[in-house]
């Protein structure tokens, strides 16, 4: 009987929830620190007098370094254990954001929020595999939806934050709070988050029995009285098993279907508060704060999205969910690009957007889950999280550049929503149960 067996079998314990719980927590503080470079956007701008390309390529640091720390820190975790991975990550993620609090020109703001990128990117990867390895069989749809939707959440509550913050402070009040919210969880990891017992028994360290059944006694679950005997071809097995012909299509296919979702989930999360904020883009001046607190409500429907989908996914499948969920992301961007007249029109056209962006986004996080083994299950989510941060990346800086040649709000979101498109045409390629059995 191998630990998974034991684990998917097995009731959900508190400490399992628990650990879970940690998981949205730290999702939600990248929601909130991939976010911040949006929310404190309209003040970089005004104090280094940026032009709007300029302004999205500080913007898009922080997404770059996501795809390099996906790539490389996920693959660590693959290696060296998902807990040592989460707390290098965070150390990571502090130190950028406090030192981007300090920063004296665009320059060494962009190389900060690319270090806070890097932090990022491997902790994505990571707690999917922990939220996915920590729970039973029937509470793993539950607590994947819930790991998924902790970054609109944190989004939400960000910007509240901001909201109040920024009318009394600059924008780098913005980094210090990310940065203190960030050590505060390092010592919450450390003493809640186990290493996952399907890691430890793939691997097998020293001690990794020991181990194991620590972690499977405090679950209250039966415990092992010795390791179970090598799977048939796991001495063989490599993180670049995700290359090879058995997985190669799934990779490629999931990874590229979801950079071009994320070309258009981050054009509304991080332009909208700069959109709303100058005439030149909508015609309209709202405030700094305001455009925060609509951004707020963006994730706010994002969070309820995430929350509704999960009961879609297990009604209708992973797949045919998430395609429509893109589908009604390209309507909903497209919707968004009309411009409103009131900031409560802003409001509700960025939490329908929030909405079914982000409904996408568990389904791919969920088709990830299932579509890799154990041993390659962070590298498979980092890759396709990198290659997604590259889609990330280049939305601001692409919106920026239609910006900058004088197309209009309606022009840029029909062009910015076309990636949600291509990413359904895509995701309807994908064989999920030849994935699962791979």
């Amino acid at each position: 009987m191998t630990p998974k067996h034991i684990i998917d079998h097995g009731a959900m314990h508190v400490r399992q929830w628990i650990a879970v719980i940690i998981t949205v927590a730290l999702n939600a503080l990248d929601g909130f620190d991939i976010l911040s470079s949006a929310f404190a956007g309209p003040g970089i701008k005004q104090e280094w007098n940026l032009a709007p390309d300029g302004l999205g390529a500080v913007l898009a640091m922080e997404l770059v370094g996501m795809g390099v720390g996906s790539l490389l820190l996920g693959g660590l975790a693959d290696k060296i254990g998902r807990r040592p991975t989460i707390l290098i990550c965070l150390s990571m993620m502090a130190a950028g954001m406090f030192l981007a609090a300090f920063a004296a020109s665009p320059q060494t703001l962009s190389m900060w929020r690319f270090m806070t990128g890097l932090g990022i990117g491997g902790m994505l990867a990571s707690i999917n595999a922990v939220a996915n390895e920590l729970s039973s069989a029937k509470g793993r749809s539950l607590a994947m939806a819930l790991m998924v939707i902790g970054y609109p959440v944190g989004g939400f509550i960000g910007g509240l934050v901001v909201k109040y913050l920024l009318p009394a402070n600059d924008w780098r009040a913005i980094f210090e709070f990310g940065g203190a919210a960030t050590l505060v969880c390092i010592p919450l990891v450390w003493a809640l988050v186990p290493e996952t017992p399907s890691y430890l028994n793939f691997r097998r360290p020293a001690g990794a029995l020991e181990r194991i059944n620590r972690t499977l006694a405090s679950f209250r679950l039966t415990m092992l009285e010795h390791l179970p005997p090598v799977e048939a071809g796991q001495a063989k097995a490599s993180i670049a098993d995700i290359f090879k012909p058995a997985m190669l299509r799934t990779t490629l296919l999931l990874s590229f279907a979801y950079a071009f979702h994320a070309i258009t989930f981050y054009f509304v999360l991080k332009m909208a508060p700069t959109i709303m904020s100058d005439p030149s883009y909508a015609g309209q001046s709202f405030t700094r704060a305001e455009g925060a607190g609509v951004l707020a409500y963006s994730n706010l429907g994002g969070a309820a999205g995430g929350l509704v989908f999960g009961w879609f996914m297990h009604r209708f499948g992973i797949k045919r969910a998430t395609m429509a969920a893109l589908a009604m992301s390209v309507l909903l961007v497209a919707y968004f690009g009309m411009g409103q007249s009131t900031l409560g029109g802003w409001t509700l056209a960025v939490m329908g957007v929030g909405l079914f962006t982000n409904s996408a986004i568990v389904g791919y996080y969920s088709a990830w889950a299932i579509a890799y083994p154990t041993h390659v299950r962070a590298t498979g989510t980092g890759f396709a999280l990198s290659i997604g941060r590259a889609g990330a990346a280049f939305s601001p800086f692409l919106a920026g550049l239609l910006f900058a040649r004088h197309m209009d709000l309606q022009t840029v979101a029909l062009v910015m929503c076309s990636g949600s498109l291509l990413s359904l045409i895509l995701f309807a390629m994908v064989d999920l149960k030849d994935a699962e059995a791979a």
